[in-house]
């Protein structure tokens, strides 16, 4: 039923669907705009999927009298979802319109983990019509900072300058190349399980699957691999807020393909979503946990392991005194990380976690 008269009640739903129509942050892309409503037709054909279903469709957010407000809409929308428990999935628009998806936490008084899945790096200085290009240096540099981590999937290396990867590395943040993302996919489940926002723009998709895009690629993901990765993502209890980005119909084929992709991608989402575990509490009888002995330092590294899904934990401990590290100290891993421990070696996960700790 499609309700047109008056805005549905958000009240006892899960997801909330947002369609984005701003295209004042691409000179290039320009069609950004229509596509949420092409994606949303092709979400509608689907089927719906096992279990009972809680999500409502809010239409298109209106765009301000400029691109900063908004971004700020985006903010206050998003915000209030997630005070209310709903999960904002934002469909459409620039990439750009995810710093106003990052701003959403400002008020929520904890330090967030955003991951990215994009075929660039977009720290390059540009003018506002071209923040689309620029919008993680926008995050990066938001203040207040309330970033504690940031990871980016499926860049391709030919795309980038590798000084920008050369910043994330001094910042101890995570980024992955495409080849090793499709070589190791399973192995990614932890860093998307570790996120508390995604943002993916389909030039991540290969132009052959996902030719609407100004910046498509001949290389890249495959649609199923995007959707594995937005199975992963609905699977994360952390998630708390979804993005598509960067989708221009007027550059899709006839049958809109990309539009079809992504609009698949938000239904392995919304399953994800609704496997969940409610794996949250590591002192329940639902884990068990695992002390290995070190060499050096540490003395013990504590790993948890979910006798519900079988998936891994591992503890890094934070300074005494730093309350607001207290959510980020048990990170996920694999068990690869528990075979490292268990040969007397730091995973890197622990390294790098524990470098942002102190």
């Amino acid at each position: 039923m499609v309700n047109e008269e008056e805005m549905p009640s958000i009240k006892e739903a899960d997801v909330a669907l947002i369609g984005l129509t701003e295209n004042r942050g691409t000179s290039e892309n320009q069609g950004v705009e229509h596509g949420a409503n092409v994606v949303r037709s092709k979400l509608y054909n689907l089927k719906k999927g096992a279990g009972s279903y809680k999500i409502i469709d809010l239409g298109n957010l209106r765009n301000g009298v400029d691109l900063s407000e908004t971004h700020l809409r985006i903010k206050e929308v998003c915000q209030f979802l997630m005070e209310n428990n709903v999960l904002p999935v934002l469909v459409g628009g620039s990439q750009d319109l995810d710093y106003g998806q990052y701003m959403a936490y400002e008020a929520l008084d904890k330090l967030v983990t955003v991951l990215n899945v994009d075929a660039f790096l977009d720290m390059e200085d540009s003018k506002e019509s071209d923040m689309n290009q620029s919008h993680l240096q926008s995050i990066l540099l938001h203040d207040p900072n309330f970033l504690f981590n940031y990871s980016h999937l499926a860049y391709q290396s030919y795309l980038i300058n590798p000084q920008s990867i050369a910043v994330l590395e001094k910042l101890y943040f995570d980024s992955y190349r495409v080849g090793h993302l499709r070589s190791h996919l399973a192995e990614m489940e932890p860093i998307v399980r570790d996120a508390d926002m995604l943002t993916f723009d389909v030039t991540a998709i290969r132009s052959s699957d996902a030719p609407g895009n100004f910046r498509a690629q001949p290389f890249g993901l495959t649609g199923e691999e995007a959707c594995q990765l937005s199975w992963y993502a609905g699977l994360n209890e952390k998630l708390s807020s979804f993005g598509v980005y960067e989708y221009n119909p007027d550059l899709d084929d006839k049958d809109n393909k990309t539009a079809s992709v992504a609009a698949t991608m938000i239904w392995y989402f919304i399953e994800g979503y609704y496997s969940r575990k409610n794996e949250q509490d590591f002192k329940t009888n639902d884990y068990l946990k695992f002390v290995v002995a070190m060499p050096s330092e540490p003395e013990t590294l504590n790993f948890y392991k979910s006798k519900l899904s079988e998936k891994w934990w591992m503890e890094v401990p934070f300074p005494e005194g730093k309350t607001q590290y207290a959510r980020n100290c048990i990170i996920p891993c694999n068990y690869s990380d528990y075979e490292k421990a268990t040969q007397g070696d730091l995973p890197d996960r622990y390294i790098s976690t524990h470098a942002k700790l102190i």
